[in-house]
């Protein structure tokens, strides 16, 4: 059997399937005689729930980071709440019964307080409770879970989706892959995937009811194939794909220290995307020069408050020493859309990628804007920092930010802290209407940065979750490329570099055309470099502006994929 889902993190893996499938619980009910008895045994497990969850956030904070471990402590907290230990015990002693039943019956009527709230921040509380109360449950049952971070052999896991928790504990050595029943290229999953450098295939939709334990899988991170079961055959014919892959990506390592440059000697940057500190050690093992995107957003999430500005100032020092001088483009706060951070208690709205998110949350927010600036401005002594403003319409947000940051400034000044006047100040160009301006934005900004995710999503009008019009979502839309052609014309006339961030950098049939174009910084996920690197030292300059006039005379997507696919081929 074959299934098929979306490529999230590129590899070939194969091993049997470890199933993370919550289970229900069968509890009976028992009357007890031995009250102390019954009490010890509740207070068993709590102890052994925290222990559990102690070591989980030590985990967590070395593979993931202080800011990540953070949900763990919240999950510490459930445990140590008066009201739900005082409210088992009490039922244990006037009732009678087993401390299992009356636990989980004060579990379900915690949840369901906490759903029905209207405070979202106090609705997503319900999914730790939930979280807390089965582990605790489990234990009290004496019920073993599994623990993937000591595995006995190496597996591919299959779950509805990861849970920080999960990717927390993992063992990199054993698990060898994720499938997942949700989730597309830009969910946390495949995020995660792709910095662990683990092939990962998401967006099977009921993946978790089609496989079993029992199976043995085959996940092609690339094409997004899941083969149940195969036959030796098939075994051995992707052992040699495996084989040649991993022969490949060997032989690219050597690319490593390269300079990126064409045949004919020009030079652009090939910088990574990352999302915490953590991700740092594969962007140095992978030779990028520069960080093109770090998403300061998951500073942010899976945590329940806001980071402090030392928390900022620590990840963001860390990313630019890491760099030793390199370029970094750090994104101030991109909030809203699909990235929700329930303790803000964000209105829930109509057309949420259309409203309050991003810079239009930090304008209005000006002490979180403010707290992130601070952070910033006090890291540019510790390396080469480019701060970058997302969602930008118009020149008025700009002005607007830059107001801001002025403040910042001379308060920095004012209490003697040291900064960097040597910073730049850049934009994502990702709404069409900044595209269309860019001749004006490129006068105050020292940098653009091509947002392609959200520019493709906005100037074809194309929901990119939504799969029913997926194939509609693009980046060779002829009008999507002459919006890109134009931006970067229009940096240049004003002097100013331009990059590109979205995942359109790291996509390799498209790479000659931005080239040919212009591009002066590809920035990608850190496992996509070498590769870029390598098929840009087989062009030149002449061959690039060729392909140039070729693709933008064609007047369909489908016809410009087809010619540049060829061109790689």
């Amino acid at each position: 059997m074959v299934l098929k889902g979306i490529g999230a993190s590129k590899g070939i893996s194969m091993a049997p399937v470890l199933l993370l499938r919550e289970e229900e619980i069968d509890i009976s009910e028992n009357i007890v005689e031995d009250i102390a008895s019954e009490l010890n045994r509740f207070h068993s497990a709590l102890e052994k729930s925290k222990e559990q969850l102690e070591k989980i956030k030590v985990l967590a904070q070395q593979k993931m980071g202080k800011d990540k471990a953070e949900i763990f402590q919240a999950h510490l907290l459930v445990l140590s709440d008066p009201k739900l230990v005082n409210s088992v015990e009490n039922g244990i002693k006037s009732e009678k019964k087993n401390a299992e039943v009356i636990l989980d019956r004060t579990i379900k009527s915690f949840v369901q307080i906490f759903e029905s709230m209207d405070n979202e921040y106090m609705k997503e509380r319900a999914a730790d409770i939930k979280d807390v109360g089965g582990r605790l449950l489990k234990n009290l049952l004496g019920i073993e879970m599994v623990n993937i971070s000591q595995l006995d052999e190496e597996v591919i896991i299959v779950a509805h989706d990861l849970a920080p928790s999960d990717t927390a504990q993992m063992d990199k050595e054993k698990v060898l892959g994720f499938v997942t029943d949700i989730g597309g290229r830009t969910s946390h999953t495949a995020i995660m995937a792709r910095s662990l450098e683990i092939p990962a295939v998401v967006g099977l939709g009921t993946v978790t009811e089609t496989i079993s334990n029992s199976d043995y899988v085959i996940i092609n991170g690339e094409t997004g194939e899941v083969l149940v079961n195969p036959t030796e055959d098939v075994k051995n014919q992707y052992k040699e794909e495996q084989r040649k892959y991993l022969e490949y990506r060997a032989k690219l390592m050597e690319l490593k220290d390269k300079n990126t440059a064409t045949k004919d000697g020009k030079h652009v940057e090939l910088g990574a995307n990352i999302g915490t500190p953590n991700d740092l050690k594969g962007v140095l093992n992978n030779g990028a020069e520069g960080i093109g995107l770090y998403r300061t957003e998951f500073l942010y999430m899976d945590r329940t408050s806001l980071p402090t500005e030392e928390e900022q100032f620590e990840a963001y020092k860390t990313v630019l020493e890491g760099m030793e001088g390199k370029p970094v483009v750090i994104r101030t706060l991109d909030i809203g859309g699909d990235k929700e951070i329930p303790y803000l208690n964000l209105p829930k709205e109509m057309n949420p990628f259309l409203g309050y998110r991003a810079l239009r949350i930090c304008l209005d927010k000006t002490d979180i804007f403010k707290t992130q600036l601070r952070a910033l401005l006090r890291a540019s002594v510790y390396g080469n920092l480019k701060i970058m403003y997302p969602m930008v319409s118009g020149i008025t947000e700009v002005r607007q930010a830059n107001a801001i940051m002025d403040e910042v400034r001379k308060d920095l000044e004012a209490e003697g802290i040291v900064y960097s006047k040597d910073f730049e100040v850049g934009i994502m160009i990702e709404i069409p209407t900044a595209a269309l301006t860019s001749d004006i934005l490129a006068k105050e900004v020292d940098f653009f940065s091509i947002g392609t995710n959200d520019l493709i999503q906005y100037s074809t009008a194309v929901d990119r979750m939504n799969q029913n019009i997926a194939h509609l979502y693009t980046p060779y839309h002829p009008g999507v490329l002459r919006m890109i052609k134009m931006v970067i014309e229009n940096g240049h006339k004003e002097g100013i570099w331009t990059g590109m961030c979205g995942e359109a950098a790291g996509e390799l049939p498209l790479i000659p055309l931005l080239l040919g174009l212009g591009l002066d910084e590809f920035s990608m996920s850190a496992t996509s470099i070498l590769p870029a690197r390598e098929l840009i030292s087989t062009l030149t300059k002449e061959k690039a502006q060729e392909i140039v006039e070729k693709a933008m005379s064609l007047a369909t997507a489908e016809e410009v994929e087809e010619y540049l696919r060829s061109v790689i081929a």
